[in-house]
């Protein structure tokens, strides 16, 4: 799982948001978003990380950029640890990884215009002059696919689609080594989806971009990523290459996953496979595999002994203590 040329490595990162209560104020339980997370990825690649919503995929795209505070762990960026730097440093750090938002309506700030929201990381960082950045900003809207003559407009006068580029533009004009892309398409059009996956995979063969895909929708991730991590109730279940986990996934959850994943043939029919129930309370996630009460293979030693999440074949890692037989 882990590479000598990594540029990120997060190792066993953890984040607990916590619950207060009572007169005093203290904390009475966790909220486990995070629990014990760990991956490497490559320069130049695309990781997604799918799942349920609420499964904490979201929240560890935002402690890997510190934009919340960790709980525990290790978060490598080029061999710096990201979590235990000085601001200083961090704001270096940050020129380096940027992050796409998922909703592009509220991550514009609807006072100011499409140049300014462009600009600002340019400015904060003290990067070239005025004119400069002007032509900058210009140069990367056009390669998002929009007019040079936009940065004057404000984000209510473009539509959905359009933002999303904007918000593209936002983070390719710092000339970051690492985008995370935090469900970037889930709030578009399926047409304007694909336009947009495909802008994103031509930029990154441009510059050389890795990128942290978010999504809960494994048909849009196998378009885009090399390899893939399941993600459940806060622990990757399931990592390995995208080709290998669509064909032999090793863990009951990612098969559930692929099973709802329509085929755009009627003559061709998927075994469906329904999960009973809810996903479980991240406050007090069950005893054993955390999935064990929603799973059809579950038995006794799945209640009470958690599964290792460890390598199974080549490059396919699964926290399964029946992984071979899922695969079967």
């Amino acid at each position: 799982m882990y590479m000598s040329d990594a540029l990120l490595e997060v190792n066993n990162l953890v984040k607990y948001f916590p619950i207060k209560g009572g007169v005093m104020r203290r904390t009475v339980a966790n909220v486990r978003a995070v629990d014990g997370v760990s991956f490497a990825l490559q320069k130049g690649e695309t990781l997604g990380l799918v799942g349920e919503s609420g499964c904490g995929k979201t929240t560890t795209g935002r402690v890997i950029l510190r934009l919340e505070e960790a709980t525990g762990g290790e978060v490598l960026f080029e061999g710096s640890d990201v979590l235990n730097v000085s601001r200083r440093r961090l704001k270096g750090l940050r020129r380096d990884m940027q992050i796409i938002f998922q909703d592009p309506y509220a991550s514009l700030d609807p006072r100011i215009t499409v140049g300014e929201s462009i600009a600002e990381g340019l400015v904060i960082h003290g990067i070239g002059t005025a004119q400069e950045r002007r032509d900058r900003v210009r140069e990367v809207l056009g390669r998002v696919g929009l007019h040079p003559t936009h940065v004057q407009r404000f984000p209510h006068e473009f539509s959905g689609g359009q933002r999303q580029r904007i918000g593209i533009a936002r983070a390719l004009v710092m000339e970051p080594k690492l985008i995370i892309c935090d469900e970037p398409v889930s709030a578009l059009d399926v047409s304007v989806q694909s336009q947009v996956l495909n802008l994103l995979r031509n930029l990154q063969q441009e510059f050389g971009l890795t990128f942290l895909f978010i999504a809960h929708d494994l048909s849009v991730v196998e378009h885009i990523s090399r390899r893939v991590g399941v993600m459940y109730l806060g622990k990757i279940v399931e990592l390995t290459e995208r080709a290998e986990l669509f064909r032999r996934p090793m863990h009951p959850y990612t098969k559930a996953l692929i099973s709802a994943i329509p085929i755009p043939d009627p003559t061709v029919r998927r075994e469906r496979i329904i999960l009973k129930g809810d996903v479980p309370s991240p406050i007090n996630p069950p005893s054993g595999c955390r999935f064990h009460p929603r799973c059809w293979m579950a038995r006794e030693i799945c209640r009470e002994v958690e599964p290792a999440f460890e390598k199974k074949a080549s490059g396919h890692w699964s926290a399964c203590h029946f992984a071979d037989e899922v695969s079967g």
